[in-house]
């Protein structure tokens, strides 16, 4: 089999990540990278050994077998239609799919394309079960993430309520609602809330709780599931990614375990 062809768009956390394993797996040839920061390109070529190309456009990108988002949800709604018009690709930012409308849209180009649309489980576990269970009917799926207050800045919800982060001494609920809210006022912080929903109940039905804690050391999340199968309760703390704290450590190897599924022949799990 022939090395699989990729182009990473965003140069940040897990773009960084997922270049840096390729560099190394020879399954893998990593041919295009972009960012419209320059800085955040030169920062990765300088930790590559086999240094891919630098463009400005997905349509540069004429080689790919896959195309990566780990961006924005900006760059998922801008450039990725286009980047379907050229291969496979893989959303990171999949908080661009809360808008429903968009979503379909975008699957059902993909699908009129022959292409594959692949969204890693980031940094939640039991994406698996949650599907399995979801044939038999779902009654409620809820999302509860635990970070430190610092994770949290910046965020469009905490300057819309004015959330003091920095008074903050004890663990204190900042946001309860829909995943389609949580991800509007957190989109940096909650991808999973959609990840989780698209595999459950969608973006309205999808409770999200979050908690900005001063003693937490981990990003925390906590999913409860109630449906006809029974009830389900997984609770998972990842570290955050040594190269930005608002991400989990745990959605980098998610990105590299969907893209190592893609070159082997064993396929285990749902």
């Amino acid at each position: 089999m022939s090395a699989i062809k990729v182009g990473i768009i965003g140069c940040g956390a897990i773009g960084t990540e997922l270049a840096q394993y390729m560099d190394r797996d020879k399954r893998f040839q990593l041919l295009y990278i972009l960012d419209e920061k320059k800085e955040a390109s030169e920062k990765l070529l300088a930790k590559l050994k086999n240094k891919p190309a630098e463009v400005i456009s997905v349509t540069d990108m004429e080689e790919a077998d896959l195309i990566i988002e780990a961006a924005s949800q900006e760059c998922v709604r801008e450039r990725m239609p286009g980047a379907l018009e050229k291969a496979d690709v893989m959303i990171m930012s999949v908080g661009a799919f809360s808008d429903t409308k968009f979503f379909r849209e975008f699957r059902d180009k993909a699908e009129k394309l022959g292409r594959s649309i692949h969204i890693p489980s980031g940094a939640i576990a039991g994406l698996d079960a949650l599907k399995a269970a979801a044939q038999g009917g779902l009654d409620s799926v809820t999302l509860t993430t635990r970070k430190h207050p610092s994770a949290f800045e910046g965020a469009p919800w905490v300057k819309k309520t004015e959330v003091p982060l920095h008074a903050i001494k004890k663990p204190t609920v900042i946001f309860e609602g829909t995943a389609n809210r949580a991800i509007a006022g957190f989109p940096k912080n909650i991808n999973v809330a959609i990840t989780l929903a698209l595999a459950g109940v969608g973006p309205e039905q999808t409770k999200v709780k979050i908690i900005a804690d001063p003693f937490a050391v981990r990003n925390a999340h906590e999913i409860d599931v109630v449906g006809k199968f029974g009830t389900m309760n997984i609770k998972l703390e990842s570290n955050p990614s040594p190269y930005n704290k608002k991400t989990s450590r745990l959605a980098a190897f998610s990105a590299i375990a969907t893209l190592r599924k893609l070159a082997e022949s064993l396929q285990i799990g749902t």
